[in-house]
């Protein structure tokens, strides 16, 4: 090394980290099934007893043949417990001898399932994967309450009920339990419920996928471990990727990308991942989705305060979220071309960061006048949806990020922002979520806030007043011309507080659920207007 050269950044290396359940089905009956050591059992609101006063729980599938096979009374147990069959509800049956059938079983759950919906079932999976770490495997009937969603709804629970990450030198304080079996399904229905549990499993996967890498640290995740996270996605799922550094950035007039990135010692990149189904043509359209990638976010010169600096290493949510639902897509049988573009930079404080009035020229020429460093993700997005409508034809762009704090202020920590120029796309989005559980409300775009978009020497200013949200969407309006376009906001979920349901402490990959519902439908884009 040469006298005063900047000593290479050395990156460490993250510890094996926990693993989902693995997921399976079974015919057999279930009290005759061996090697579980936990069996879980639902438990719906009961009915009035016989004194009018009292209600017995109604204990679903298999719990019969169960009670009868340990000589137990699970429905006077439940009933003295006084379990309602609510939501979140557990009552925890020893069974230290185990079964005649099942000289493994050391436990049976009761768990609550409320009315039995897709989200009492989801929750209720979220439910039995906390109270089965550290086991071996659980065998349950839950999932058979719905015919229809419930084998989608209760292994998605389970799954991201299960997540954890850990960087400690002592093993993990707790593992997920190590398989789940889904029993009491009709065996008429054999291919569907496969069908089903690939979809949930990838679905799952999704979501856990997302929240891993939000939460590595930074000193890791850096935009080039990004891009190689998303080259090893792409051979996992047989995708085409393509990446551009920094050199590249600057050659092809990535402006707002460069802006951001170069400040920091870990230089940024632009992520491009094309999936295409088995039967697409060129008449096949295509989506784009676009998810910001800010692997560290200080600020820059218009630095936060340290408090509002703890969480950004999860910056990037939108674009961990693009990343694990490209490498989904074709799990949930996605009938359109997609392309998943993560612009991805560490926004740093440094003698070279971008400072406040310097002037941006984004892809494409658009110029943006940066008044405030710490509005830079609209910055990197800008340049990526300008590059979609230029280069890939899309017939819709959805943009992921966590973008403002306004909206956290306006929606609270479990709802997403989202904005749409058109409203098919709008309530296809809106739908999505409801179903996936991870639920967006529609903000305006309102035209009578351009106004302040104004900037006395660029095309617009990157920081104006205003209502933050609202003028964030608008910023980025600009950049996607005709397009059908819709903005996912989901700074006010980017991270959950506390353990509750399936969401975990800690960053929470929302997005990628709902993206997944939206594209695995039979036609993603009805009713969305031709641009």
């Amino acid at each position: 090394m040469t006298s005063g050269a900047a000593a290479p950044i050395t990156r460490p290396t993250l510890p094996s980290q926990v693993s989902p359940p693995d997921v399976a089905l079974t015919r057999q009956p279930l009290h005759a099934l061996t090697g579980v050591d936990v069996v879980a059992l639902p438990v719906l609101p009961g009915v009035p007893g016989d004194d009018g006063e009292t209600t017995v729980p109604l204990l679903g599938p298999g719990a019969a043949e169960l009670a009868d096979d340990l000589g137990l009374d699970l429905v006077a147990i439940a009933e003295a417990a006084q379990a309602t069959g609510e939501v979140g509800e557990v009552v925890t049956v020893p069974v230290p001898l185990g079964g005649p059938d099942n000289a493994d079983l050391r436990m049976v759950l009761l768990v609550g399932v409320g009315q039995g919906r897709p989200v009492d079932l989801r929750r209720a999976g979220a439910v039995v994967a906390r109270a089965t770490r550290n086991r071996d495997a659980v065998a349950t009937t839950i999932a058979a309450l719905d015919p229809e969603r419930g084998i989608e709804s209760f292994v998605v629970g389970v799954m991201l009920g299960s997540f954890g990450f850990a960087w400690r030198s002592a093993p993990p304080e707790h593992v997920p339990v190590t398989r789940v079996v889904l029993a009491g399904l009709p065996a008429s229905a054999d291919e569907v419920d496969r069908a089903a549990l690939d979809r949930a499993v990838a679905i799952g996967g999704a979501g856990w996928r997302a929240r891993t890498l939000a939460t590595v640290p930074s000193n890791l995740k850096s935009p080039a471990w990004l891009a190689e996270q998303a080259e090893q996605l792409a051979d996992e799922a047989g995708l085409t990727c393509r990446t551009w550094d920094d050199e590249q950035l600057r050659a092809e007039g990535f402006g707002g990308i460069i802006g951001v990135g170069q400040g920091s010692a870990t230089p940024p990149r632009l992520i491009r991942l094309d999936y295409a189904p088995a039967k697409s043509n060129r008449r096949t359209p295509t989506v784009v989705l676009v998810g910001k990638g800010i692997t560290f976010d200080t600020g820059g010169i218009s630095i936060k305060p340290a408090q509002g600096m703890v969480a950004m290493k999860r910056d990037m949510t939108g674009g961990a979220v693009v990343l694990a639902t490209m490498a989904a897509l074709a799990a949930v049988g996605c009938p359109v071309k997609v392309v998943g573009l993560v612009p991805a930079a560490e926004n740093a404080v440094s003698g070279s960061a971008t400072r406040p009035g310097d002037v941006l020229r984004h892809y494409g020429g658009r110029t943006s006048e940066v008044t405030n460093t710490d509005a830079e993700g609209r910055l990197v997005l800008a340049d990526a949806l300008a590059y979609a409508v230029a280069e890939l034809s899309p017939a819709a762009i959805v943009d992921v990020a966590t973008l403002t704090g306004a909206v956290k202020v306006a929606l609270g920590q479990q709802v997403g922002g989202l904005f749409a120029s058109d409203d098919a796309l709008a309530e296809a989005l809106l739908d999505s979520g409801e179903t996936a559980g991870e639920p967006f409300w529609r903000f305006p775009l309102f035209a009578g806030y351009e106004d302040k978009l104004a900037s006395k020497v660029a095309d617009a200013d990157n920081g104006p007043s205003g209502p933050g949200s609202i003028m964030a969407a608008l910023f980025l309006q600009h950049f996607v011309g005709d397009v059908p376009w819709a903005h996912l906001d989901i700074a006010s979920v980017g991270d959950a507080p506390e353990d509750s349901y399936e969401w975990t402490a800690g960053p929470t990959g929302f997005g990628a659920r709902a993206l997944l519902t939206w594209l695995g439908s039979a036609d993603p884009l009805a009713g969305v207007r031709t641009s």
